[in-house]
């Protein structure tokens, strides 16, 4: 555990609120890379870091040093985003349910430099994995959790999160292994009706 981190804690759960800006300052970049690797959007999450960092500032009494203050934090910016994925869903189908007919859809200026910064193909597929798939990778390869902190935020034991995360690697290469497939057809047949 972060001494200085459980220190300032302390002070912050004893009144001196201040203190909490050095746990903002620690935090705030990690989480928003891992709330926008979960949401897929910048404004998305950076409004959820601070909506997280509000939420954790008013429950810190609640707070105890039995695991990581990290842990503690992404837990809670785990359930965060996916209530925040939930309830883009939800507003999306009732969108759908209001407009029947199909409307193209164009990426924004920021989806593409988002797409760009997490590595377009990574990105896409990503995006095909469920939440909890995409967190779980989030968390073991690009925040470098341990399986025991990762169950923690996940509420899943060490040994479940292991099995996951094997299943979840293996359906992560499938999906770029076609999409890689997909790609190599379309540019084929590009290619061939240049040549014809």
């Amino acid at each position: 555990m972060d001494e200085e981190i459980e220190y300032r804690i302390k002070r912050v759960q004893a009144g001196e609120i201040q203190d909490y800006a050095f746990i903002v300052k620690k935090y705030q970049h990690p989480i928003l890379v891992y709330c926008w690797r979960l949401l897929g959007n910048e404004q998305e999450a950076e409004d959820a870091v601070q909506d997280i960092l509000v939420k954790s500032f008013e429950k810190i009494n609640m707070y105890k040093p039995t695991v990581s203050f990290s842990s503690w934090l992404y837990k809670m910016a785990y359930h965060h985003c996916l209530n925040l994925i939930h309830r883009k869903k939800l507003q999306r189908a009732f969108k759908l349910g209001l407009f029947t007919h199909n409307m193209p859809t164009t990426d924004s200026a920021a989806q593409n430099i988002e797409s760009q910064l997490f590595s377009e193909p990574l990105s896409r597929a990503l995006n095909k994995l469920t939440a909890e798939e995409r967190s779980l990778l989030v968390l073991r390869i690009f925040e470098e959790k341990s399986f025991g902190e990762i169950g923690e935020i996940m509420n899943k034991s060490q040994e479940a999160v292991k099995k996951k995360y094997g299943r979840t690697k293996t359906k992560l290469k499938k999906i770029m292994n076609a999409m890689k497939e997909e790609e190599e057809c379309v540019n084929f047949n590009t290619l061939f009706k240049t040549k014809a």
